[in-house]
This record gives structure tokens, C-alpha cells and sequence, in this order.
């Protein structure tokens, strides 16, 4: 039978009958050394055992071990193990692998504009294979998304270098203004210039990376440059604005009576 509920807290408060109790159940899932841990409480079934003169059932354990993944360091593997439910979990996955190396700077371009970029690269004594250069999208900066790919790409071998453009990021400008696309595309090819001449990456092969708006910097950069890059990789990229308004502008522009 359900067990009443004094509700309001105050004497004399009317007694509501509570709802038979749902089965409740917790589980924690993790992998690797750990285990997999699901408990299930049923409240009729516990009640039917402390009738008999028995005691509540134990917790069921079951060991679970995450298949490693082929060609993965022992590193990547134990961060890919993880339980991401947990947020020290989390954290691990969002710090840098051991040994890799990070750098912020600012440089002033020739602007006079206080340009920030962010290195990422292998453990000293790592051959380092390429360098990767990011272009990032428009309501993103060189670090807020890329941050954690940085890191993955960093500790496959490869030197990876990301800025903010004028008026984005921690960059100096405007912020969010772009007067002229093509100028930004220049500030893009003046500051990868400054950073492909280091000493550490000279002669290896230079691939961009642009993503959303990004991806439209990165391959004006490629047609201004044809034969400085090595490859270009585009993730939903940004390839061209419509000549036509919108629809949405249409609609809102002829429901106000303005052409």
C-alpha cells in the first residue's frame, strides 16, 4: 500500500498518498583497470526479502575492458579509456598530451596591429613531420574550438600554428569587424609568413586548415599562394557568398514596406 506524505510541513496539513516508488537505478560505466558498476534497487522485491528474513541483493559488478585502439600510443589509449561521464575525465582529455610543447605570442603586424598565435608542438626529440596552419571561423577564435585538436595533431607529430585574425580573439581591432575580406586574408599570409621562416619548420611540408569562414580564408590563401602550401583541408567550409538578399531579409524588408 502506498505510505502517506505530510505535505506543507505545517500540524494539521492533509496527508496526500505517495505514488508507489519506480525502480531506481544508478550505473557508472568506465573502462580501462576499472570496472562497470550497475546497481538496481526494487523496492517490492527488497520488501519480499526482508519478509523472508533475507537481506538486501547485492550490487551487480560486471568488468568491462576497452578494446585499445591499433596504432595508438599508450597514451592516446589510456586518455581514450576514460569515462567521459566524469568530469576529471574531461579534464584529462582537454590537457595537452605529456611532452607536448605550447606557446602564445603576440607580434605586430605591419599594421602596427598586436596580432596573438599559438603554437602547439611535439615532445622535444620528436622528428616533427609538418606543420599544420589553421584559419578559424567566424564566431570562433584560434583556440576555443581548436584548442583540443590542436593538442591530437600535435602529438601525432606535427607542428600546428593557429592566430586570431584583426579584431578577433585576443587579437587587436575591431572585434567582429572585417573591413575588407581580402585584407584579412592578407594579414593571414603576412603572419604565417613570419612563422613559416622558424627554424623548426623550415623545409617541411605546410598544409592549411580552414574551418566554416575559415575554410574561405584558407583557400584564398591557397589561390594567392599556389605554390607555397602543400595541401589544404577544408572542414565545412565557406565557399561563397550569394549575390541575392537572403530570405530571411526579404520577408522582414517587405512586411516593414522597405524595398
Amino acid at each position: 500500500m502506498a505510505s502517506p506524505v505530510r505535505c506543507g510541513g505545517a500540524a494539521g496539513s492533509p496527508l496526500i498518498p505517495r505514488p508507489p516508488s519506480p525502480w531506481k537505478g544508478t550505473a557508472r560505466v568506465a573502462y580501462g583497470a576499472l570496472t562497470t558498476a550497475a546497481v538496481v534497487n526494487n523496492p517490492a522485491r527488497r520488501q519480499r526479502k526482508a519478509a523472508a528474513g533475507g537481506t538486501r541483493p547485492a550490487a551487480a559488478v560486471i568488468t568491462a575492458k576497452k578494446r585499445e585502439i591499433d596504432g595508438a600510443t599508450e597514451d592516446m589509449n589510456a586518455i581514450a579509456s576514460r569515462n567521459m561521464d566524469f568530469a576529471p575525465a574531461l579534464g584529462t582529455l582537454q590537457m595537452a598530451p605529456p611532452g607536448i610543447r605550447m606557446e602564445e605570442r603576440y607580434e605586430k603586424n605591419s599594421e602596427g596591429l598586436e596580432i596573438f598565435w599559438k603554437s602547439w608542438l611535439p615532445r622535444h626529440g620528436t622528428p616533427i613531420k609538418g606543420a599544420l596552419f589553421f584559419c578559424h571561423g567566424y564566431g570562433d577564435t584560434c583556440t576555443f574550438f581548436f584548442e583540443g585538436v590542436a593538442k591530437r595533431i600535435a602529438a601525432a607529430g606535427y607542428a600546428v600554428y593557429a592566430m586570431d585574425y584583426p579584431g578577433f580573439g585576443l587579437s587587436e581591432g575591431l572585434h567582429g569587424y572585417i573591413p575588407n575580406f581580402d585584407e584579412m586574408v592578407d594579414h593571414v599570409i603576412e603572419q604565417y609568413a613570419f612563422i613559416r621562416a622558424l627554424n623548426d619548420i623550415r623545409g617541411l611540408p605546410h598544409f592549411l586548415l580552414g574551418q566554416s569562414m575559415g575554410g574561405a580564408v584558407a583557400l584564398k590563401v591557397h589561390l594567392k599562394q599556389p605554390n607555397e602550401w602543400d595541401g589544404v583541408v577544408l572542414v565545412s567550409p565557406m565557399c561563397k557568398i550569394t549575390a541575392a538578399e537572403p530570405l530571411p531579409l526579404e520577408i522582414v524588408g517587405g512586411s516593414m514596406g522597405v524595398d
